[in-house]
């Protein structure tokens, strides 16, 4: 069943402001954005956590490859082709983007050891394992960035999952960058 896809005219009245922020910052409606129109407060929600996400102590490196790692985790269509895009706004390296995009080594040991550790908190659901929290800690993370990985996980659950039941249509802006998931899923 198709979802609904809101601009500012058909949107509901709590959901407008939320679009024009959306338009200002972007200079466009997001086609997620769109979708979450449907429920102002799920839109206001996903907004809320994004804000925080992007005030942890992650540089841009650190946030691109959470974000990515989840978006190429739960294989959303949407999702990688946008930080893709988004990675490149923030000046992240293309080797970095690649290797999150292809699922292969990134460039540096704790960015893989953060990757890692990201990948390890989706497939456990969060129930990793003493060791895999200390190969996290080994890497020069601390508690604090645990959380901030979990913080992470919740903005990009509700985009992927948004994504995912309304198959919401790549951004035009976005479409050369269009994503599929290799044959083999990275190891962790």
């Amino acid at each position: 069943m198709k979802f609904p896809s809101h601009d500012h005219d058909s949107a509901p009245e709590a959901s407008k402001p939320l679009l024009e922020q959306s338009q200002k910052a972007f200079g466009r409606l997001p086609g997620l954005h769109k979708v979450l129109a449907e429920s102002p407060q799920a839109y206001e929600g996903y907004q809320v956590l994004h804000k925080l996400f992007t005030e942890t102590e992650f540089d841009a490196e650190e946030l691109t490859v959470v974000w990515q790692a989840i978006n190429v985790e739960h294989a959303c269509h949407y999702c990688v082709p946008a930080h893709t895009g988004i990675a490149k706004m923030m000046k992240v390296s293309d080797d970095i983007t690649e290797a999150l995009r292809n699922e292969t080594p990134l460039p540096s040991a704790k960015l893989e050891a953060l990757r890692t550790f990201t990948v390890q908190m989706v497939r456990t659901r969060g129930n990793v394992t003493e060791a895999q929290m200390q190969a996290f800690f080994d890497a020069g993370y601390g508690h604090r960035a645990v959380l901030d990985v979990i913080l992470g996980l919740a903005q990009k659950t509700m985009s992927n999952y948004v994504n995912h039941v309304a198959q919401t249509p790549v951004d035009e802006v976005f479409q050369p960058l269009a994503w599929t998931r290799s044959e083999t899923p990275l190891e962790v």
